[in-house]
């Protein structure tokens, strides 16, 4: 072997060893064994390129573009020509991946998850590294200097891991530089013979070439020196593997100290589209109604016509009682709620999440408070992670006459809580303008906001869509009408002050899922964002424009009282029976329907009409028969699709007909599932029948995030003291529908089409009605009988 081929090899191993002091960073390490094969194939090239012989700028460009079809075979075939050639979709894709990194390493303690964006991080990382050594110790033959990207390597896994990597990655990587040193030593030695001899130890002793190893030595030293010293200088970074609020938090001793203004949102998608959906926070309440416990982190006040973000706040010791809150005042009804949080030993938050607005904080470790947002925020590193504390919370409970009622709020405040920035698209102020037109109060204008985005704006929840950047990310979503709660909650508080109505945004966590032991779990799919508006004489005050996430404030309800359960929660993944092989007649309206005897409401349309196929044989023969050739087939999908659109259509805008609505929507997605092989099974809950169709119509996250959306309304419905009306359960059936169509052979397709398995309820229909006037028939009959003996 060369020289130069032993240098590049030592070059490739000094990265690779390196690399691992990133290990402790996440929980797997899968991802190094990837790397190994790909800074072969990247020395490899170089060392061809040199053997050529190219120059040394074609040398480190051929190993750059390598490299980045590398990365793309590994992280974006999908979005690439043959799965290798990169082209503007593949750099688009490897930016939207590094934004999601960054918001993984923001969000997430160490060791972190290796997602996606995380593993390009590391991968795409030490890859550069290696590019960048190989070209200094090998390409221009200088193996001093390429220890700086090494130790840069070092460094930052030392700063991450709290200040001081693991001594054992220390002392591989620190072995790695070392033979890289002693191994340009031994290549100049063999190039340059006697120039660089040093004079023999011992008189008559033969010459030694030990300057080159004795300078490798000493540099090699003065590094390792460096690169021990500079991570236990560096700033500590906690709070995730980035500090979530920045390095200007807590600064002195309790009694001053800014907030640094940096947006928590970034994470927010990647929770709620998590395939692995941790617990993150435990809950304790003595409230009865678990609907508005919404957890508030921290406030965005801050609008720049593109996102929203916290202002740069002074914060403060906590105090041993917090004030009321701003605009609160003494007529507007109250409760007061005490919540015990248990935070997941992962959860490292740099914000408390609590029911807003808090009255008294029992925590420990070093918090300090932000008066404005009257949130808590760690000091120097205090995170939530294993954090158990009590908060006392108000239940504020205004009324909408008090909402219409309410004056102008403070000039300051007003002033500074309506502030759009210029670059705002007018399309917005106009919208806004045109939804609340007539209305005649701020809260009459924002109860229409909320029911414009949540119920009849045609608004679809989707978090699979981009949050979006520029000034004209707000004008597209009002377009597009799909996305997640960031968007609708920005789009809403945006508005709000296009119409003088002071507004921000809240972020946190929707109401969690109550557990058997009397506890409520949070989960990262709770994660959500939400707008507050402020009226004077109440405050700040929630409003929910995101569908079927959340509960709609009772005060923005004309009719229908608040529910005693979110509604949204996300169901336990229980055991489900296997599947039966046929459906029973008796499904035909199922258990659970039946005891709320909704099987003949007219808006479930749960049991079909009979007369598409009784009253055929009445019609004349002549002129038809073509007609009815063409009919018969069609028959079953006519039915179907009529079928369909009653279930799913419009109903009465009441308890009873909302309920109504409901149900039929959940046998339309039964009836669905069966047309597309799944077969009903009545002996299973509403939950568990969510969780089968999921599995064994094998649908992605979001689909089956809409199956269980649609159980969790019926569950209401069924349950609940007070059901409240799910918005948005039609769409939700019509995409279950569509996830249907595009898992199954084209054959169950076409057959799901035009011979629907569940158009046995017409035959099932009409032999109970049969059934039903043979009955009536045999108890009338006695009576149509003559007395015995009696004469005609």
């Amino acid at each position: 072997m060369s020289g130069r081929a032993r240098l590049a090899l030592c070059a490739a191993a000094a990265t690779l060893m390196a690399s691992c002091a990133l290990l402790p960073l996440v929980t797997e390490p899968t991802w190094l064994l990837q790397l190994v094969p790909l800074v072969a194939i990247q020395t490899g090239v170089g060392a061809a390129a040199r053997r050529v012989p190219l120059g040394r700028t074609l040398t480190v460009a051929a190993q750059a573009l390598v490299t980045l079809m590398l990365l793309t075979l590994v992280f974006a075939r999908g979005h690439a020509l043959i799965g290798l050639i990169p082209g503007p979709d593949t750099f688009r894709y490897f930016a939207d991946l590094l934004q999601q990194g960054t918001d993984d390493v923001s969000r997430y303690a160490t060791p972190a998850p290796v997602t996606d964006g995380i593993k390009l991080m590391l991968i795409g990382g030490a890859l550069l590294i290696g590019l960048l050594v190989d070209t200094l110790a090998v390409t221009f033959r200088s193996a001093a200097p390429a220890g700086l990207p090494l130790l840069a390597l070092y460094s930052v896994a030392a700063g991450l891991s709290g200040g001081g990597a693991d001594w054992l990655w220390f002392l591989v990587a620190a072995a790695g530089y070392l033979m890289l040193l002693l191994a340009e030593g031994r290549d100049r030695l063999a190039q340059w013979g006697r120039v660089f001899g040093g004079a023999p130890r011992t008189p008559g002793g033969p010459e030694g070439a030990v300057a080159p190893v004795r300078t490798g030595r000493r540099i090699g030293a003065v590094a390792l020196g460096v690169a021990l010293v500079a991570p236990l200088a560096l700033p500590t970074i906690n709070g995730g593997l980035l500090d979530a609020a920045g390095t200007g938090v807590g600064v002195g001793g309790g009694n001053g100290g800014t907030i640094s203004a940096v947006n928590p949102l970034v994470s927010l998608r990647d929770n709620l589209n998590t395939n692995d959906d941790r617990q993150v926070l435990t809950l304790r309440t003595d409230s009865n109604d678990i609907s508005d416990l919404y957890l508030r982190i921290v406030s965005l006040d801050d609008f720049d016509g593109t996102t929203w973000k916290p202002a740069q706040r002074h914060i403060v010791g906590v105090p041993d009682k917090l004030p009321t809150p701003i605009g609160l005042g003494s007529d507007i009804e109250r409760g007061k709620v005490k919540t015990t949080v248990t935070a997941a030993d992962w959860y490292a938050q740099d914000w408390l999440p609590m029911p807003y607005p808090p009255s008294d904080v029992k925590v420990s470790g070093r918090w300090r408070y932000e008066p404005v947002g009257m949130t808590l925020v760690g000091d120097r590193g205090q995170t939530t992670r294993g954090q158990t504390y009590q908060v006392t919370s108000l239940d504020v409970r205004p009324t909408a006459q008090q909402l219409a009622a309410a004056p102008q709020p403070p000039a300051a405040l007003r002033r500074e809580y309506t502030k759009v920035p210029s670059a705002l698209p007018k399309v917005v102020a106009r919208t806004a303008q045109e939804i609340t037109a007539g209305a005649s109060s701020h809260y009459e204008e924002a109860v229409r906001l909320q029911d414009w985005f949540a119920v009849n704006g045609g608004f679809q929840y989707d978090t699979s869509v981009e949050v979006g950047r520029g000034p004209g990310a707000i004008a597209n979503f009002l377009k597009k009408k799909q996305g997640f709660c960031v968007h609708f909650s920005f789009a809403m508080a945006a508005m709000a002050r296009t119409l003088g109505i002071p507004a921000r945004v809240a972020v946190g966590f929707a109401p969690g899922t109550p557990q058997a032991d009397g506890t409520v779990a949070v989960n990262q799919k709770d994660a959500h964002a939400w707008p507050e508006l402020y009226f004077e004489g109440v405050g700040w005050t929630r409003f929910e424009p995101t569908p079927t996430r959340g509960t709609t404030p009772s005060y923005t309800q004309s009719d229908t009282p608040g529910s005693s359960l979110p509604e949204e929660a996300l169901p336990s993944k229980g055991a489900s029976s296997a599947p039966s092989a046929a459906a029973s007649p008796s499904e035909s309206c199922a258990g659970e329907l039946r005891r709320l005897q909704a099987c003949g409401s007219p808006s479930a349309a749960a049991v079909p009409h009979h007369e598409d196929g009784g009253a055929g044989w009445w019609w004349p023969l002549t002129g038809l028969g073509a007609l009815l050739v063409l009919a018969v087939p069609l028959s079953p999908l006519l039915w179907r699709e009529r079928l369909r659109g009653r279930r799913l259509g419009g109903h009465a805008r009441t308890a009873g007909g909302s309920a109504a609505h409901t149900l039929a929507a959940w046998q339309e997605l039964t009836d669905s599932a069966w047309d597309h092989g799944i077969a009903p099974d009545e002996s299973l809950t509403a939950r568990k029948a969510a969780d089968r169709i999921v599995r064994l119509g094998h649908l992605d996250p979001a689909t089956g995030a809409a199956v269980h959306r649609v159980a969790d309304a019926v569950e209401q419905v069924l349950y609940a003291p007070a059901p409240r009306p799910a918005a948005g359960t039609a769409q939700d059936v019509r995409r279950v529908i569509e996830g249907l169509r595009s898992t199954v052979s084209t054959g169950t397709r076409l057959r799901a089409r035009f011979l629907p398995r569940s158009s046995v309820r017409v035959l099932w229909a009409v032999s109970a009605r049969w059934s039903a006037l043979r009955t009536r028939i045999a108890a009338v009959r006695p009576t149509l009988r003559r007395p015995s003996g009696q004469r005609g």
